[in-house]
């Protein structure tokens, strides 16, 4: 009998997201006699708390992670390990480097997070300009004489601003279109010039997008590029009536820098669904002031995010599984690499033999 490919799952699906992923693996993997999979847990203890080592991944062909670390210490040099699917966009967790060098491919599941977190920064965006926390405190304390203190202001012709404009920040823009807006301003020095044409976006420099934005939103992953991008530096270009909203990854700003910023009104507020720390510690000085409004890092969780994740992550794998390259692959230089070709070629050959 031809040895059965297998998937490995991170254990904490079961706690973090028990009962998103099982129906679709029911779905699309239980019906494959030739493809097993089982749960695995973190074993590994460091300083920074704890990640996936060789031994927990032996088992597997390829994993489908949640919230796990994999640093340079998770990959031996003989693994069988071809690809990690990630359940979601981000993958700061995840050493894409040391993928690369051990032969192991990074996947995500981009079309499932788009609309979810777009309509998340949308969210953001509109309890900003409509003073809703404000409007919110007014009527639970019975001080309605103050509404006309708390006058909203209209997108239409207002400049938003962008750092990161990949998949989920092309969409926001889409989503923003009947508002009517001004200038579309963008930072990406990756970003497709053919898309912002198509979207009417201006691709600029950063400092322009901080000092020309009425409203700015970050939409870029957690990089060495990014962590700590967004300063004092940049927060003191912004108009004091701005507002910024990010919904990325929280070391993207600096949070104490941010902190100072909308506690002194440099600028007008923000939105936040990310932070550097998270949780958020009780008593931290985000949560004592009014002009800003808070998340939990779920604001783009929804019925159907957790679905879509589930089946684009489970197809990633089976992409993978079949031989193939799945479209969203962060690190494509992996595909150059001889040890993945290899490992590539000999699944392409088990699914072969199994399926015959």
């Amino acid at each position: 009998m031809t040895e059965r490919l297998t998937i490995g799952i991170s254990a904490d699906f079961k706690t973090d997201a028990a009962g998103r992923l099982e129906p679709v693996l029911a779905e699309l993997v239980d019906p494959l006699p030739h493809v097993v999979y089982d749960y695995f847990a973190a074993s590994g203890s460091g300083p920074n708390g704890r990640y996936v080592t060789p031994a927990d991944i032996a088992p597997f062909d390829a994993v489908l992670a949640l919230g796990d670390r994999f640093t340079a210490d998770s990959f031996s040099g003989d693994d069988r390990l071809a690809a990690i699917a990630r359940w979601g966009v981000g993958y700061d967790a995840i050493d894409v480097d040391a993928c690369t060098r051990a032969g192991v491919l990074l996947a995500i599941a981009v079309d499932a997070a788009r609309r979810p977190v777009a309509e998340a920064v949308v969210t953001l965006v509109l309890a900003l300009a409509k003073c809703l926390p404000e409007k919110d405190r007014i009527v639970r304390t019975a001080r309605w004489d103050l509404r006309g203190a708390t006058i909203s202001i209209g997108l239409r012709g207002r400049a938003f601003g962008m750092v990161g404009m990949g998949n989920i920040g092309a969409e926001v823009f889409r989503l923003l279109a009947p508002f009517d807006l001004g200038r579309k301003l963008a930072y990406d020095p990756y970003a497709s010039p053919a898309i912002a044409a198509e979207l009417g976006v201006e691709l600029v420099d950063i400092e322009t997008v901080f000092r020309e934005s009425d409203v700015i939103s970050i939409n870029a992953p957690l990089t060495s590029e990014t962590r700590g991008l967004v300063d004092a530096r940049l927060l003191n270009l912004m108009k004091p009536a701005a507002y910024l909203v990010n919904t990325a990854r929280g070391p993207i700003i600096n949070q104490d820098d941010l902190v100072a910023a909308l506690q002194e009104r440099r600028i007008a507020g923000a939105g936040l669904d990310v932070f550097s720390q998270e949780p958020l510690p009780a008593g931290h000085p985000l949560t004592t002031l009014d002009n800003v409004v808070l998340a939990p890092h779920s604001l783009a969780w929804t019925d159907e995010l957790f679905h879509d994740n589930s089946v684009d992550a489970t197809l990633n794998i089976l992409e993978v599984l079949q031989g193939r390259v799945p479209k969203y692959t962060v690190n494509r230089a992996v595909t150059e690499e001889t040890k993945f070709q290899q490992k590539l070629q000999r699944l392409a050959e088990r699914w072969t033999a199994a399926t015959a």
